[in-house]
């Protein structure tokens, strides 16, 4: 049976190949760890580091490789940023569209006295922007707000909204796996504190690598989550302060950072720009097919300006569940169904607590597999 793997948005699949060769020459060459050997491969491992630090500076136009932070994943990297910073008696602004990867840690937050208020969207996912400023209370001390939205793909306006929050003097952070690799993100001229990033989506990189850039003011007011060996001032019992090793404990993850730095450079020669206009050319292709389908709601925008390349739908005369079950047994077609991790979006989205089918398109999809999925649509809106 023919395979269509369209559940980029969760991770992208399949890799270029220069990532698994790259994860490959770490574990059969290379070896060693960093900062931690006095020999010439754990030097070579170093610089592969370094140079991924500064890959993932060019990318979002940032001038200190040095303050950016590896991490698992996303997720803990907004965990570090917000549990590191955020004290009783501190209120924070979050959008009614955030994934639970930045709700679950707030709302534990809210038991050691910690608010937030979530800015409302609109039914496309948007926010309305001419809210936020009404909810700034004077200890708003910090706005974090997904770039776009793994339900829906609606894109939010990050410079407009760092234009408020740098007025306000409060601290702006972005979650952009939905985005970075794909969208052009400039940290500076979104007035940005931190960037959270993860490597297996947009990034094309492996699973099990994450991170953060932050500015050198915005760390000085986090307290780092874990602490521990960083192979440097191994005299001290103090966990440093300077940047990366403030944040970065432990052994790093080599071989997935072997594999970054190769997607990295996968995607500066292909360019973003390129990247983007096949995907969201993919998007346009699939949204004109199923638009006019009365058995099905279109989530979200019924184009592709202001998104990425994720796509819901909710079947309204079947079971999502089962629309997804039958794409995969009868079609091989693989999506994701139900909420996505991200139930106050759905609540937005008018789709709590149903769910949706999603559909996310990826650089490595093709025209053919986006019509043969439309027909599998088509064929299963008429069972």
């Amino acid at each position: 049976m023919k395979k269509v793997y369209l559940d980029n948005a969760a991770t992208t699949y399949p890799k270029p190949k220069c990532v698994s060769d790259a994860v490959y020459d770490f574990i059969e060459n290379i070896g060693s760890n960093v900062g931690r050997g006095s020999y010439e491969n754990s030097y070579s491992a170093a610089q592969v580091v370094y140079e991924t630090r500064e890959l993932l500076c060019n990318m979002f136009n940032y001038d200190n490789p040095l303050s950016t932070i590896f991490t698992m994943n996303i997720t803990q990297s907004i965990n570090m940023i917000l549990k590191g910073f955020l004290k009783a008696g501190d209120h924070v602004l979050v959008s009614s569209m955030e994934h639970n990867a930045v709700m679950r840690p707030l709302n534990s937050l809210k038991k050691i006295g910690v608010e937030y208020t979530k800015i409302p969207c609109d039914i496309y996912g948007q926010i309305i922007y001419d809210e936020v400023e009404k909810l700034i209370r004077p200890n708003t001390k910090l706005a974090i707000i997904s770039h776009a939205s793994n339900v829906c793909g609606t894109m939010q306006d990050i410079e407009r909204l760092g234009s408020i929050f740098k007025k306000h003097n409060i601290y702006f952070v972005i979650d952009s796996a939905q985005t970075a690799g794909v969208f052009d993100i400039d940290f500076k001229r979104a007035n940005l504190s931190a960037l959270c990033f993860t490597g297996h989506k947009g990034l094309l990189g492996p699973q099990g690598i994450g991170g953060f850039i932050i500015t050198p003011e915005f760390s000085s007011k986090i307290n780092p989550l874990i602490e521990g060996g960083t192979g440097s001032l191994s005299e001290s019992e103090e966990q440093p302060e300077y940047l990366p090793d403030k944040f970065e404990s432990g052994t790093l993850c080599l071989p997935v950072i072997y594999g970054l730095n190769a997607s990295l450079k996968y995607i500066e020669k292909e360019t973003t720009k390129a990247i983007r206009e096949k995907e969201l050319h993919l998007t346009k292709i699939f949204i004109d097919g199923i638009k006019n389908i009365d058995e099905i709601r279109l989530i979200g925008y019924d184009n592709i300006h202001n998104r990425a390349a994720v796509v819901s739908i909710d079947f309204l005369n079947k079971d999502n569940s089962e629309v997804a079950f039958l794409l995969d047994r009868e079609y091989g077609i693989m999506t994701r169904v139900g909420l996505h991790c991200a139930p106050s979006a759905h609540k937005t989205l008018n789709t709590f607590p149903k769910g949706t089918v999603r559909f996310s398109f990826g650089h490595m999809n093709t025209e053919e597999e986006v019509k043969y999925t439309l027909d599998a649509i088509y064929k299963i809106c008429k069972l």
